[in-house]
């Protein structure tokens, strides 16, 4: 049986401080889901089911999670490799890449567009190389922008679970004759599989809501590189209520399975602990 006795033993500053961060999170994290849930289904449920019939709102769909998925196979490659670099290995700059590592979380999405929009557009540094190939204001633009923001999260994720192991268990493998890809197999790759589940969901999450660079480099055409948020953007600005919040909820939908994939994930290590 749990013990309550602590709480019990709460001063009344400890309660008004509980108190207020249970209003603070209200405040800016459920009411706001609660308000879109009943904005989205005010109409009831047919309005969300003509969304799914609205050619644009599909298209940007399929092009969030297409989007979403070509980042969780690659930086879930990359990620692993990255993490492995530089949590067993020692050389010179690595301080300097493990902080630019980071550099997509302080820099603003927005900015991130038009740095890219410098590089790829026209007049860019590689307008002369690209040729007929374009990369502004169509798929692959996305790719890179999305690539670019979601960048740390696996890595990170994987880097923190490499530095707590250790090396002990590979060095075993290794003196019992294990082959360096048997030893990441069999000891490395199991050992970090939580870190590895929980970056790709955030990954997944991060891909699936970014607005900012995917607006700036895609440029939101509807039907060819407007994703799910830009596609609520296009929709509010035209005064598509109905399709925009129904839209919205579907990306809050997969917000909330998502979090309780990793909530679950973190009570699968809890039991292993």
């Amino acid at each position: 049986m749990r013990n309550y006795s602590t709480i019990r033993t709460f001063t009344v500053g400890q309660w008004l401080l509980l108190a207020l961060v249970l209003f603070y999170v209200g405040a800016l994290l459920v009411l706001p889901v609660v308000a879109l849930v009943v904005r989205a289904l005010a109409g009831g449920i047919q309005p969300l089911l003509d969304t799914f019939h609205n050619v644009n709102a599909l298209h940007g769909l399929q092009l969030s999670i297409s989007l979403a998925v070509i980042a969780l196979v690659a930086n879930g490659i990359l990620g692993v490799g990255g993490a492995l670099v530089l949590v067993r290995h020692r050389f010179f700059g690595r301080r300097f890449l493990d902080a630019l590592i980071d550099l997509p979380f302080a820099v603003s999405p927005v900015m991130t567009g038009l740095a890219f929009l410098l590089l790829f557009g026209r007049d860019g540094w590689f307008e002369p190389l690209l040729g007929e190939w374009k990369v502004t204001f169509a798929f692959p633009g996305l790719v890179i922008a999305t690539l670019f923001v979601t960048f740390p999260f696996t890595l990170r994720e994987v880097g923190y679970v490499l530095e707590e192991l250790g090396t002990l268990e590979e060095e075993a493998a290794v003196t019992l004759g294990a082959s360096p890809f048997r030893v990441f197999w069999l000891v490395t790759l199991p050992n970090i599989r939580y870190g590895l589940g929980y970056g790709i969901i955030l990954t997944v999450a991060r891909a699936l809501g970014e607005f900012g660079a995917v607006l700036v480099l895609g440029g939101a055409i509807s039907g060819k590189t407007a994703t799910t948020t830009t596609f609520i953007y296009n929709a509010i600005e035209e005064r598509q209520e109905a399709a925009a919040f129904s839209m919205a909820l579907v990306l809050a939908v997969a917000s909330i399975l998502l979090l309780a994939g990793l909530e679950w994930l973190k009570y699968q290590r809890s039991k292993e602990l």
